[in-house]
């Protein structure tokens, strides 16, 4: 697995290895849920590296053990400056439990893909361990966990609604979002001996303040005051208003600052910086990462999100299409930002020269994968919107989906003499490609996907129609299942055009605020005539930070404030959750009579007793892969059961 480096490429992860530089003591001390991995796809290691680059001695503890005498968490002393802690790439809590709430077996982020390795929770128990051990060392959190929990948020694990995560873990200072350029900032004024407990006015941070405390001031910052965390407590309805305010404040180019009270404290949120520009975001990926994880674990076996991400490459960050179940604009932004050309070619000749580089990068791609480079044409427009997506309810007349750069991109790793092949793996966003919604189309998009279909699918195409009802899909910020019907068929006439057989891969959520269990009859029934039978599907898991997840907790939407119905309790769930397998034999008995419940014998024909031609051809389907989870009315009476606080 690993070449022949020596162990000082990596970041220090032992006393032994802080020993052989010769170094006494360290600035920064990272703590993180993750094994280090030391890959621009894992953000310790990215933290790391940018530490490193600002001249600091910087050292990891890897998943540390919180049960014993804490001896991980003493074994490099105190640093200089300050402790940075993150739970990893995921929230601890969706790491570790499904959408039913079991507890998984495996963990993606830990060698050998061992489960156990990190608390429910992580930020918090790694926080308050380190305020513990050393009251009087600044700790400072981030990554997903932390920024996601920045405010009062409802915890699906607990079924509670829980105040910020500076006040449950102790923290002295958060950093949320992409980190890269809150963190410069904070090493620049530490340097300049400004001290960790006067840093409250740097941008993408919250701290908290004491009453007997003046919040700071900025001249360039209006403040926006929220609910209390008490009022949302006992007022779902407040709760749901200040989501609205988060969502809009966390995507605006000029966001007010916003303020929370939690008790006796107030939280403050400091607006988001800017968009990282290219210059910017390529000095975040050209860092000299040796892409690969600590040789400490190379008899623990490998680390599967590794194995994943190993041969890809990340074009750009960001996503400016809202999806109501999502966290990705509210971590990393609505706003994209791209690398340049210069940039993830440098990548991939590193990636091609990786020790066991077989010829095929596994993707070349993104949070969405075709949004290389798109952004709104002027400017002052986007600098005056406050709409948490550019392409929903339709696609912004300001925004340029040209796909003409990213088609360039894929012509010019091809040409790489050492690619056999580059895969797009990252879901694509069908909505921009079909040009009866995308109203702001050039011929770059059949070019594109014609260059796509013939030269990067890698066996199928993963899509997310989410769902084929248009109430439900306007909730969630999709597009109407019609588009994907035409985005199918162009997909379908370039495959035949050239003898392909690539099957789509599209994947869909049950139990999504909104719909109805009727609606997830409908799918079933539209999607067996299509030809598919869903094998892997995802039932919506909430998650803080999300629309939809405030809708599933208040029954409201934040931005109407009106009743919404969303399946809640187990039963209702799992009876949506069936209709994806109707093809089941052990389903058909309760569909029947579910359906016939529903006075629809049309369903049951269409989907228990008709068979489509296209399911005729394909004994078994094409079927629909397994997601991660990074997702997430008035309710019925009688069944859903009631809420806590």
């Amino acid at each position: 697995m690993f070449d022949n480096r020596p162990l000082s490429d990596w970041m220090p992860i032992t006393a032994k290895e802080v020993e052989a530089r010769g170094w006494e003591n360290l600035d920064v001390i990272l703590i993180s849920g993750d094994a280090y991995v030391d890959h621009p796809a894992f953000g310790s290691a990215v933290i790391g590296r940018i530490l490193e680059s600002e001249g600091l001695r910087v050292a990891l503890v890897p998943q540390p053990n919180w049960k014993d005498d804490l001896r991980d968490f003493k074994k490099f002393g105190k640093p200089n400056l300050f402790f940075g802690v993150t739970s990893g790439c995921m929230d601890s809590m969706v790491n570790h439990y499904t959408a039913s709430k079991r507890k998984r077996s495996t963990d993606a982020y830990t060698p050998g893909g061992q489960a156990s390795f990190r608390p429910d929770y992580a930020v918090k128990v790694y926080s308050r361990i380190l305020k513990n051990l050393y009251p009087d060392v600044p700790v400072l959190i981030g990554g997903i966990e932390a920024s996601l929990r920045r405010v009062t948020h409802y915890d699906y694990w607990a079924d509670e609604l829980f105040p910020n995560i500076l006040e449950m873990s102790n923290a002295d200072l958060l950093v949320y979002g992409m980190g890269e350029m809150p963190l410069r900032e904070i090493v620049r004024l530490l340097k300049k001996g400004v001290p960790f407990s006067s840093l409250k006015t740097i941008p993408q941070t919250a701290v908290q303040i004491n009453e007997d405390e003046r919040i700071p001031t900025n001249k360039n910052w209006v403040d926006l005051e929220l609910s209390s965390h008490e009022t949302c407590q006992t007022d779902k309805r407040s709760f749901a208003a200040n989501f609205k305010h988060i969502e809009q404040e966390s995507n605006k180019v000029n966001a007010r600052r916003l303020l929370q009270k939690t008790g006796n404290k107030t939280l403050v949120i400091n607006p988001p910086y800017p968009p990282m520009t290219e210059d910017q975001i390529d000095t975040s990926f050209d860092l000299p990462y040796t892409r690969m994880p600590h040789p400490k674990y190379n008899k623990r076996g490998s680390v599967p999100a590794y194995e994943m991400i190993r041969f890809s490459i990340n074009m750009h960050r960001g996503c400016f299409g809202g999806c109501s179940f999502c966290t990705i604009s509210a971590h990393q932004g609505k706003f994209v930002s791209s690398r340049s050309e210069k940039s993830i070619m440098k990548e991939v000749e590193a990636v091609t020269q990786m020790p066991d580089f077989k010829g095929n990068i596994s993707d070349l791609g993104g949070p969405s994968a075709n949004m290389y480079k798109m952004k709104g044409k002027v400017q002052e427009i986007c600098d005056r919107c406050v709409a948490p997506s550019c392409i929903h309810p339709v696609i912004c007349s300001n925004l340029d989906t040209s796909h003409k750069p990213l088609t360039e991109i894929y012509k010019k790793v091809d040409e790489h003499p050492d690619v056999k092949k580059a895969f797009v793996s990252s879901g694509i966003r069908y909505d921009l490609l079909v040009k009866s919604y995308n109203k702001n189309a050039d011929d770059s998009l059949d070019e594109y996907m014609e260059q796509l279909t013939t030269k990067h699918v890698c066996g199928r195409l993963k899509v997310a129609p989410e769902h084929t009802s248009d109430a439900t899909l306007k909730t969630m910020r999709k597009p109407s299942f019609k588009h994907f019907h035409e985005f199918k068929k162009k997909f379908d006439e370039i495959n035949k055009k050239h003898g392909l057989n690539q099957p789509l891969i599209p994947y869909f959520i049950s139990s999504h605020p909104g719909s109805t269990e009727e609606e997830m009859a409908n799918l079933a029934a539209e999607t067996k005539a299509m030809g598919f039978r869903l094998e892997q599907v995802q039932d919506f898991t909430p998650t803080p930070m999300t629309v939809a997840t405030v809708i599933y907790y208040t029954g409201l939407h934040p931005y109407t404030l009106k009743p919404c119905y969303t399946a809640i309790t187990k039963d209702e769930k799992k009876d949506q959750h069936q209709f994806f397998f109707w093809y089941k034999n052990e389903n058909k008995s309760k569909l029947r009579k579910r359906l016939n419940k529903m006075d629809r014998p049309d369903l049951v024909e269409k989907l228990l007793e008709h068979a489509p031609k296209a399911a005729e051809k394909k004994e078994k389907g094409q079927r629909v892969g397994k997601r991660k989870s990074n997702q997430f009315g008035p309710k019925k009476k009688g069944k859903s059961k009631r809420r806590k606080g």
